[in-house]
């Protein structure tokens, strides 16, 4: 039997922004994926503060932004946890829906490594999927071997070779939210729906927060 491969990203997606579905798109080129489902979060387990849209307003708007790639899909199951919810708890949650014969990749930013030793179970979810570093061409790679004291060189090797470069696009969701608060234009950051849904529904026009 072929074994499939299905990504998963995961995030507050507060909105969902072309960096999001650009670096995904390359991820899920890289790794040859089925599809990529997209997870949005009820917020950071590492974070005190909740998103800035509510949870239906960023369905939508993920919905919008990946309606026209038929490998990405949306999945609310955080959305629907009682809190706090936790990736390996979803992870375990895909295992099930996809059976064992299904590897999955789980998508970071590479700008969140240092986290990592901070997250619930992380070495749980290191040995059950396949966490993925995404870097931005024109940066430097993640290196993972300063971890090898705490998880062990083969699970620090297996990190390294899910490392992906994707596009460089300087895009970023704070950034989004604070144009928006101070009134300047980001319609070359957003999807045009996404863009649309946020002036209809007057989203982030107050005070971003932190």
């Amino acid at each position: 039997m072929i074994e499939r491969k299905i990504a998963l990203f995961g995030g507050t997606f507060d909105p969902i922004h072309l960096g999001h579905t650009t670096v995904a798109a390359a991820a899920a080129e890289h790794i040859r994926a089925e599809k990529i489902v997209f997870i949005p979060a009820r917020r950071s387990p590492l974070k005190d503060t909740f998103p800035e849209a509510g949870d239906d307003d960023r369905v939508k708007m993920i919905t919008l932004a990946i309606a026209e790639n038929k490998k990405f899909q949306l999945n609310d199951c955080e959305l629907k946890k009682a809190e706090p919810g936790y990736t390996i708890e979803t992870v375990r949650k895909f295992q099930t829906d996809f059976g064992s014969e299904t590897s999955l990749y789980w998508l970071v930013g590479a700008d969140t490594i240092d986290e990592l030793p901070r997250w619930y179970r992380i070495v749980e979810l290191i040995d059950q999927c396949n966490i993925c570093a995404m870097y931005r061409a024109g940066c430097k790679a993640p290196d993972f071997t300063k971890f090898t004291h705490i998880w062990g060189l083969q699970r620090v090797q297996k990190l390294q070779q899910n490392v992906i470069q994707t596009p460089l696009i300087d895009i970023s969701s704070s950034e989004i939210r604070h144009r928006l608060a101070t009134g300047q234009d980001v319609t070359d950051m957003l999807h045009s729906p996404v863009a649309d849904y946020i002036r209809e529904h007057g989203l982030y026009h107050s005070k971003p927060k932190n």
